[in-house]
């Protein structure tokens, strides 16, 4: 038979995913060696996030921007990386097309490639001064590819990582795919501080910046074997036939679960606002505003990614005894409490070191605290068969309204009124949260 088939005319499994299951299922997987694949792809996708936010701050501006001041550049460079996010539910539309004609195998493949590729390309761009605005163009070109990738690479594996784990601790599996985040970050944040602090500023604007982006090619073929070898398991086929990960047409979900679509994309406002304020919009006002060393400061970040490391695990944790609801309200309203207080004496101020460190390590443990349990948060109000298309949408609509245009607006507001406008901005989105919270009827769960 060319290929297997579910519900009699829905294709599930390609040559590649037939091929990867003869080598894969001859054992039942155990949750954590789904665990391991979440998290190794997750990671390969932060990875390729970090490295394009921090250059937006350290190189950008300066290769591809300069003719305009370093604050203006700044926000042009931050104007293209919000590109991804809007590309991003465009991806999620193309690759389930894709998903539901083809397979997931194929799916996946395409998607990790063009991520790998466009991330890899950018370390080739000739800068602004070599070839003028057709630079800009490349540039806005390769960032759209990366946004359609990620939309494509949702493989539903965090579902079924929470689904094969025991009832009383789902709360915890739940939480290991959202460690990509802080490990992403770690990998990219080191390498770029490893380049800065060790060449001079022209070797490394000329030259050093392009290994990261060089190196996202080799991650992502590294977390698409990962990932491939567990969507050819016995457990995914077994939940494809119950219709609970299977990719369902876009017109009949958003008809029928706009309420719970956009309810779900607001939940997590106050933690994805924040991931990007104690992520990339630090460096952008320590490389502005400060005579602070910005690989010095990455390295300070770095730190702060491992205190969101533990944070995520300790989520999981107490999420198992409170519950993700619970969870959730609580973190929203310490990060309330955190953007008052950033309001009425903002810590990142000139040179204030001390200060800076806190705010970032501070942030960083209410991002994980946050974000091991926001994603998902109400797709057990959709139908079993738009459950996991469900999810990437309002993942990807969640990372549209809460992180998209995060470091731009707050950089241009804080630029001109002062940093009091970071905590304005994290307290609309805890309040947000609390307001979505409040609106959906469901227990949470993650599906």
């Amino acid at each position: 038979m060319a290929v297997d088939q579910v519900q009699g005319s829905q294709p599930t499994s390609t040559a590649l995913e037939r091929d990867a299951r003869l080598a894969s299922t001859d054992h039942k997987v155990a949750p954590s060696e789904i665990a391991i694949g979440v998290i190794i792809g997750r990671t390969a996708e932060y990875f390729d996030f970090f490295v394009f936010a921090i250059a937006s701050v350290v190189v950008f501006p300066k290769v591809f921007f300069p003719f305009a001041d370093p604050l203006t550049g700044t926000l042009y460079a931050f104007a293209m990386f919000s590109l991804a996010f809007i590309a991003r539910p465009v991806g999620t539309v193309i690759f389930t097309a894709v998903d539901r004609h083809y397979g997931r195998g194929v799916k996946l493949t395409i998607a990790l490639f063009l991520l790998g590729f466009s991330t890899m390309a950018i370390s080739f761009l000739p800068g602004y001064a070599r070839i003028g605005a057709w630079a800009l163009y490349l540039l806005g070109i390769l960032r759209i590819g990366q946004g359609l990738a990620l939309g494509g690479a949702w493989d539903g594996l965090a579902s079924l990582l929470a689904l094969n784990a025991p009832i009383h601790r789902r709360g915890f599996y739940a939480a290991l795919p959202q460690l990509g985040a802080p490990l992403g970050f770690m990998v990219a944040s080191v390498l770029f501080a490893f380049f800065m602090l060790n060449l001079t500023e022209e070797d490394f604007l000329d030259w050093g910046w392009r290994y990261p982006f060089f190196c996202a090619f080799a991650v992502n073929v590294v977390a698409l074997f990962a990932r491939l070898r567990l969507v050819a398991t016995d457990e995914f086929s077994s939940l494809l036939e119950r219709r609970r990960l299977e990719p369902s047409p876009i017109i009949p979900l958003v008809r029928n679960y706009s309420r719970v679509l956009l309810t779900g994309a607001l939940i997590p406002l106050a933690s994805f606002a924040l991931f990007h304020l104690v992520t990339v919009f630090p460096i952008s006002w320590i490389s502005l505003f400060t005579q602070r060393s910005a690989g010095e400061f990455l390295m300070i970040q770095c730190s702060g990614a491992f205190i969101c490391a533990g944070a995520v695990f300790a989520s999981g944790l107490i999420a198992d005894q409170i519950g993700r609801r619970t969870l959730l309200m609580v973190s929203a309203g310490l990060i309330a409490i955190f953007a008052i207080g950033s309001t009425i004496a903002p810590l990142l101020i000139e040179e204030n070191a001390i200060g800076q460190t806190i705010y970032v390590n501070a942030g960083f443990a209410l991002l994980g605290l946050s974000y091991g349990q926001s994603s998902g948060a109400v797709t057990s109000e959709l139908d079993q068969r738009y459950r996991y298309t469900g999810a990437a949408l309002t993942n990807d609509l969640a990372w549209l309204l809460g992180a998209g245009f995060a470091p731009l607006i707050v950089l241009f507001l804080s630029a001109r009124y002062g940093l009091a406008c970071v905590g304005l901005y994290l307290l609309s989105g805890a309040v947000t949260t609390l307001i979505a919270l409040s609106l959906s009827r469901s227990e949470i769960r993650q599906v």
